[in-house]
């Protein structure tokens, strides 16, 4: 457990960084700001997913000052720990980051592509609002799970 003076810094990684990573910042920064200092990129960047905007806001989670980025846009800050979201960031997590840092595996359901066969926008919402649940649930047994893992 870091101390109050030494947060743990936290990378969130997925593909493009435009919803999942993001989603696990939010939620970091809103849930664990006493102990974690959260961070999230991509392996590219994609933007900010407006549906991920969307239901974090319902969550009560504001995810707008957040940005879209690349993992080398990051490459001075010296991480703890390194959580993959998705299967391609954990397959392609850029050799750099497991030299500096423990990287740990949460697979997480991809919303967008979830969301392309939703017959409605709350079905597709539905994907988004079930994904977000779940990262919130990893998030709060961070830190204590990443001595287990």
């Amino acid at each position: 457990m870091p101390s109050a003076a030494r947060k743990l810094k936290v990378l969130f990684l997925c593909t493009g960084n435009s919803c999942r990573s993001q989603m696990a910042e939010g939620w970091a920064r809103a849930l664990k700001s006493d102990v974690i200092d959260a961070y999230s990129a991509g392996i590219e960047k994609h933007g900010m997913n407006p549906n991920a905007i969307k239901v974090m806001a319902e969550a009560g989670v504001d995810i707008t000052r957040q940005h879209s980025k690349k993992a080398d846009e990051l490459k001075d800050v010296p991480f703890d720990v390194v959580v993959t979201v998705c299967g391609h960031a954990n397959e392609t997590c850029p050799m750099w980051l497991g030299q500096k840092a423990r990287v740990i595996h949460a697979g997480l359901d991809d919303p967008p592509k979830l969301a392309k066969t939703a017959k409605t926008e709350e079905e597709a919402l539905g994907h988004y609002r079930r994904v977000r649940d779940e990262i919130r649930a990893f998030v709060l047994t961070l830190p204590a799970r990443l001595n287990h893992e």
